[in-house]
């Protein structure tokens, strides 16, 4: 008898601490499309058992990246994601509000549309209305979350070819045009917005610093990557790396060179030691020019 209530006792005390530790994990969520999903690259499959696709199409993307880098300095996360291809925050407020309000998070990372306006490239207007119309919703169910927006990259699509809305600009500047329309949104939110997370100036820095090429038309140079997979669109593993270690760094307020260079989701991307490290800096660099707080622990 009293080997059965020790027995009961010691699986009544590992259900309780296995209940502790899960509801000891911060729980985030990601809202975006294929630039957080990570189409036409092997991240797109990572590791998708690790997070909770909240539209059950099984893609790990940069929310699995961000669950690993989490991991790897001891921290709990509970990661979840809804995204959809060509989608912007205007279909998520229509479309999945009640799947990204079912519950509340902690943190929150919203990504929009690449150009601001699928029919009207580069004009904020729809980004600044529904940014404010997804916040104040997300923020009436989780009060107390630090609500992020993701300001994506210049796309090579978008700038070199004739025709494009970008083309005759330095690669830089759309990057520049997102990151401010995104402040705009950002200001007009108020309070629903805790921050922004500034990817597409952090890849303008990794070209700037002769990282990453300027320009995918002409070949790439040596000593060189490629932020942009082959449809010069999407970003490459490379690109999602430097992505993930924005949002890392932004979320935690740990410092993206803690990773190191025996960093293991780079490892499994063929990302080379002395690439994944310059990204890792170049994060760095990026969060401490933006006055993100971050800490080398």
């Amino acid at each position: 008898m009293k080997r059965k209530l020790a027995t009961s006792l010691g699986l009544a005390a590992l259900a309780l601490g296995m209940s502790a530790t899960a509801a000891s994990a911060r729980t985030i969520i990601f809202v975006g499309n294929s630039f957080l999903f990570a189409s036409h690259t092997a991240v797109m499959h990572y590791k998708p058992d690790t997070v909770t696709d909240l539209n059950g199409t099984n893609i790990g993307g940069v929310p699995a990246l961000f669950k690993s880098f989490t991991k790897q300095v001891g921290l709990d996360y509970d990661v979840s994601m809804e995204t959809v291809g060509g989608k912007g925050f205007d279909y998520h407020y229509n479309e999945k509000l009640s799947v990204i309000t079912a519950k509340s998070y902690d943190d929150i990372i919203l990504q929009g549309y690449s150009t601001l306006d699928e029919k009207n490239p580069g004009n904020p207007a729809l980004l600044i209305k529904y940014t404010k119309m997804l916040g104040d919703a997300m923020r009436a169910k989780s009060p107390s979350a630090k609500i992020y927006l993701d300001a994506t990259w210049s796309r090579a699509d978008q700038t070199y070819p004739e025709g494009r809305p970008w083309h005759g600009k330095p690669i830089e500047q759309m990057g520049i045009d997102v990151d401010k329309a995104y402040q705009a949104a950002a200001k007009e939110a108020g309070k629903s917005v805790n921050g922004i997370v500034t990817v597409g100036l952090a890849f303008n820095r990794a070209m700037k610093t002769n990282i990453a090429d300027t320009n995918p038309y002409d070949g790439i140079s040596a000593n060189q990557t490629n932020l942009w997979t082959w449809d010069n669109y999407h970003a490459s593993p490379s690109g999602l790396y430097l992505e993930a270690l924005m949002i890392f760094g932004a979320v935690t307020g740990k410092d993206p060179l803690v990773l190191g260079n025996k960093e293991p989701c780079a490892e499994d991307l063929e990302i080379s030691p002395t690439l994944r490290v310059a990204l890792q800096q170049v994060a760095h660099d990026e969060l401490m020019a933006h006055g993100v707080s971050i800490a080398m622990k």
